[in-house]
């Protein structure tokens, strides 16, 4: 958010209370839904995993937070295109076709045939209704936020199978937004956010334990290819090394998000994500309005250090945001330098001209938010404080944390906050929007300039497309230093010996659970 990894203008602060009370709604709902069984552990078609955090909500028009994604997407609820993470493709889900009928209007073919796991047949009104549900300011979901930028377009079911969408301008990228809206049926509460979702995935909600578990089961309406587990038990447990030993000890059959000293020995599966480490500082509060001060923090990092040392070689320091395979992605761009004494000299400059350098900066991360988060803040820390800043860390849980993250933010500066970001689409728009825009929904600071640059860059196609991607890449360190990029990951995730799988960049997004295999029918990846 990614996560989630992760988004646009205009956010009222209805989004953050959203999220916040859908957290702890999570937390404060005591009782079981649905079937609660004590019988989960011992059936060799039920997948056991075990993540690092309780997924904050499983609102499908949340899923594009990672921790919500990763339980929803595709396996309970599903979109009416996705793309592929291998190729980059976008391919046919739930619409069997699309095309661009004028300049501002796309028309998708709906899949005939498909029925939601409450038994309803899925079609052309039901996806309006979730574009129009999902683009619905008031209830704040998050995709609105990360994708269409509070968009105004116009939806309609032309008939059972065909429905349209128009755009107020012309959308080159319009089926690449699409394919982060979960279809859900019309009776969904369209006023708010629902705690079980209905969808036409494989799997549908058994039961939720706040604080304690949560099970799918197969969805019998399901009219795609059966996967072989019929159940999955997920369970979360902060510490890796924790989550790494259920595995190993088989008490789970799969741990995600795990270091490479968390102890997954050879059950551990390396992988490359799709998830970028930056720190954004807020350069609207001094001391971090002096540009001097931003590139100082910039310059405090020790990338190839934390890549080596804590991270143990499982990534590469970053210079920009967005990863390779990325349209707009740009090679030449280069991490920006490890120099303390050049870090120092630019803060006693700010200094000298009055710059408050040694007003207090809070350093905020999220307990979990990638392996290592607490040495690598810390590493952080004691640079910044070496070069003459004054920095406390807060470790917060995710719905503290995102309040910080996204618009509107309170009012509680100086603040340096790592984010965790996953462009899950394929296309640098989805980053500069949500990021890098002024007013950007993950933006604490932007120039109309750049704002300019951004949307000239998004309005080509083709080649021009991604040179203009690449400058506008480019630009922000050279001219905006929002961020200290610091590494694009990998990942481990600890995989049983009896289970089949073969993770790619869109895992720590979105882990479908149809493509696990017994591994006794395969030889295991």
């Amino acid at each position: 958010m990614h996560a989630a990894g992760l988004l646009p203008a205009g956010r009222r602060r209805a989004l953050a209370a959203g999220l916040v009370a859908a957290a702890l709604a999570v937390v404060s709902a005591g009782c079981s839904v649905a079937n609660t069984t004590s019988s989960d552990a011992a059936s060799p078609n039920t997948l056991r995993i075990v993540l690092p955090q309780e997924p904050p909500t499983l609102e499908p028009c949340d899923a594009s937070l990672t921790s919500t994604g990763v339980v929803v997407r595709s396996n309970i609820t599903e979109p009416l295109v996705e793309r592929n993470p291998g190729t980059g493709d976008l391919e046919p889900k739930l619409a069997d076709s699309w095309e661009q009928v004028t300049p501002t209007t796309w028309r998708f073919a709906i899949r005939p045939g498909v029925q939601f796991s409450n038994g309803a047949t899925f079609d052309a009104t039901d996806a309006a209704f979730s574009i129009n549900r999902t683009l619905d300011a008031s209830i704040a979901c998050d995709v609105n936020g990360y994708v269409f930028d509070d968009s105004k377009l116009t939806v309609t079911a032309v008939d059972p199978a065909t429905v349209e969408i128009t755009t107020p301008i012309a959308d080159p990228i319009l089926p690449l937004r699409v394919s982060f809206i979960e279809m859900v049926p019309r009776t969904t509460d369209s006023t708010d956010k629902v705690r079980i979702p209905i969808g036409t995935g494989p799997y549908m909600v058994d039961y939720w334990d706040a604080g304690q578990k949560l099970a799918l089961k197969a969805n019998p309406n399901f009219g795609g290819t059966k996967p072989e587990y019929t159940r999955a038990i997920y369970q979360w447990r902060t510490e890796g090394s924790v989550r790494a030993a259920m595995v190993t000890n088989d008490e789970a059959d799969l741990a995600t998000s795990l270091g490479p000293e968390d102890g997954a020995g050879d059950l551990g599966v390396a992988y490359t994500n799709n998830e970028t480490t930056a720190l954004r500082m807020q350069a609207t509060e001094p001391p971090l309005d002096d540009i001097r001060v931003r590139e100082a923090i910039d310059h405090s990092i020790n990338r190839t250090g934390i890549v080596k040392a804590l991270f143990q070689g499982l990534g590469t320091p970053a210079a920009e945001l967005v990863a390779k395979g990325i349209v707009g992605y740009n090679d030449a761009l280069r991490p920006t330098s490890y120099d303390l004494a050049k870090a120092s000299e630019l803060v006693a400059q700010a200094k000298a001209d009055g710059v408050p350098v040694g007003k207090q900066i809070r350093l905020i991360a999220r307990t979990g938010q990638f392996p290592k988060i607490n040495e690598v803040v810390e590493v952080i820390q004691n640079s910044l404080s070496k070069i003459g800043l004054n920095v406390k860390i807060e470790m917060m849980d995710t719905s503290g944390q995102m309040q910080y993250q996204i618009r509107p933010f309170p009012k509680a500066g100086p603040v340096l906050l790592m984010i965790q970001h996953g462009n899950q689409a394929g296309d640098t728009q989805f980053t500069v929007d949500q990021y890098m825009l002024s007013e950007g929904y993950q933006s604490s600071y932007g120039t109309t300039d750049y704002d300019d640059e951004i949307k000239a860059a998004e309005a080509k196609t083709g080649d021009a497309r991604q040179a203009a991607m690449e400058q506008v890449l480019a630009y922000e360190p050279a001219e905006i230093r929002q961020y200290a990029y610091i590494a694009h990951m990998q990942a481990v995730l600890a995989l049983s010996p009896s289970v089949s799988y073969q993770p790619n960049s869109a895992t720590g997004d979105e882990m479908r659970l149809a493509e696990m295999t017994h591994a006794t029918q395969q030889n295991n990846a």
